[in-house]
């Protein structure tokens, strides 16, 4: 497990890190704030980034969060540990003590608050290109980003609970003060509140206050990274009388005082998070109930495709769907997917290719009550046809359908087992496309990222979507 730690405030140092290099990450949605460390903490492999810049120079409202969310995710982050410094708003949580909270209030005006907004052509280029380049978090919700279709993410517990539960643990064991479970409210500075906003976000139930948490912690649950803030309590705000209203130098001195504390709880807990139960941590109760259900269908499915290895010849991994043709409980959760995706889509046709096509393609096109074309190898179909060449390793062969089998206009759905190099797939769309058809979507079983055939029909604007990925060949 990769662990990526935002540093707020004085909390961004790397010498807590055994053999850091730094490195830039581009984005699609340009630069993060800063360079990403890249080291260790007791073996296990951690990421920094500063939110603020190195030197403190980028205020709350012109971070790049979706930058900084998504560098670290394609840096292979799971868990976010987000330091920050915030005001309390209550009189037991004290200046010094940590707090972990568990929801948050958004009171932010101007920022860019999620992935899923995306509609300029330019950027799904780029999106389309990070995700082919990373394998790692090419998961079927990503693709999302670049469907024309509104998205609502569950943010009913935007915090992780296993991660929040080891942290407090850890205080508890070095007697460090904290509070738990508490409502963070995010302003959008780089003012502090008046009094009268500071009483009226206390009359609201709110606990502490703070300018960075939003949008981070949504972006962090849009991607299905874990995500907790690790706060520490600097000053009482505005509210509280005969107390000094907070400053941005008493911030930067009581975080400066502190910081060790938070570093002490760092370098203990993240050993535990990667050593805690799999399972348990990465779809904890507080986890995104949609992200956890897509993670255990996929690792379901993956369980039924057995992998043979060095056949048909040494160096490749072949993925055998004959077992998963057999398990009666695995193709019922395959084609309840693919229903589920398709059943209001208008697809009037499913076209699947030779041969494995046609046993997913026909049981599709049977429960969506819709006509099902095979599209077959040279020579294989009676009737009149029409073929599409296509370049193999050495030489090149063809593909051909009945040219009656699709008329203009039509919606149609491309289908097969699995994509590797993307060749076969590709002149299937070029056949479909010379009978006048329109391409709905190339849909697979599994998809092998690092032969980039789904990048190669992604070039040539063609959607794709996929159930299972594969690492190797």
């Amino acid at each position: 497990m990769k662990i990526g730690i935002i540093g707020g405030s004085g909390l961004d140092d790397p010498k807590i890190l055994d053999d850091y290099e730094e490195k830039d990450i581009e984005t699609p949605f340009g630069k993060p704030s800063s360079k990403i460390t890249f080291g260790k903490i007791s073996g296990v492999e951690v990421c920094i980034l500063a939110r603020h810049g190195k030197n403190h120079s980028i205020p709350p409202s012109s971070i790049n969060y979706r930058a900084n969310i998504w560098a670290l995710k394609e840096s292979g982050c799971k868990v976010i540990l987000a330091t920050s410094a915030v005001g309390s708003l209550r009189e037991e949580i004290k200046p010094g003590n940590l707090v972990f909270p568990n929801q948050f209030i958004d009171f932010t005006k101007q920022r860019k608050m999620s992935f899923y907004d995306v509609r300029n052509s330019d950027l799904n280029l780029a999106l389309q290109k990070s995700i082919s380049d990373h394998p790692e978090i090419s998961k079927p919700n990503l693709q999302r980003f670049l469907d024309d279709k509104v998205v609502h993410t569950a943010m009913a517990e935007p915090y992780d609970k296993k991660l929040r539960e080891i942290l407090c643990k850890i205080c508890d064991e070095l007697k460090f003060a904290y509070n738990k479970n508490k409502t963070l409210i995010v302003i959008e500075g780089p003012r502090f509140s008046t009094k009268a906003e500071s009483h009226c976000f206390r009359q609201w139930g709110c606990d502490i206050i703070g300018m960075t948490g939003c949008p981070e912690v949504m972006l962090s649950n849009e991607l299905g990274i874990l995500y907790q803030t690790i706060a520490m309590s600097t000053d009482y705000d505005c509210w509280k009388e005969n107390e000094e209203s907070v400053t941005f130098e008493m911030v930067l001195q009581r975080m400066k005082e502190n910081a060790d504390k938070v570093k002490q709880l760092l370098l203990t807990a993240i050993p535990r998070i990667a050593n805690a139960d799999t399972e348990n941590i990465l779809f904890s109760v507080s986890s995104n109930p949609e992200l956890k259900q897509r993670f255990e269908d996929e690792e379901f499915i993956k369980s039924k495709i057995r992998t043979i290895p060095n056949w048909p010849k040494q160096g490749i991994m072949f993925r055998d769907i004959t077992t998963l043709l057999k398990d009666s409980e695995g193709m019922n959760k395959v084609i309840k997917i693919l229903c589920d995706r398709y059943k209001n889509e208008n697809i009037e046709i499913i076209a699947g290719i030779e041969a494995r096509g046609f046993i997913f393609g026909g049981i599709l096109a049977n429960k969506l009550g819709i006509s099902f074309v095979p599209i077959r190898k040279k020579g294989k179909l009676p009737y009149e046809v029409v073929k599409e060449e296509y370049d193999l390793e050495y030489g090149k062969d063809s593909i051909e359908v009945h040219k009656d089998s699709i008329k203009y206009g039509q919606n149609v759905l491309i289908i097969d087992d699995l994509i590797a190099t993307g060749g076969t797939a590709l002149a299937a769309c070029n056949l479909v496309k010379k009978l006048g058809g329109k391409i709905h979507e190339c849909c697979f079983i599994i998809n092998l990222p690092e032969l980039k055939g789904r990048e190669k029909l992604e070039r040539n604007n063609y959607n794709v979507f996929s159930l299972v990925d594969f690492e190797g060949k």
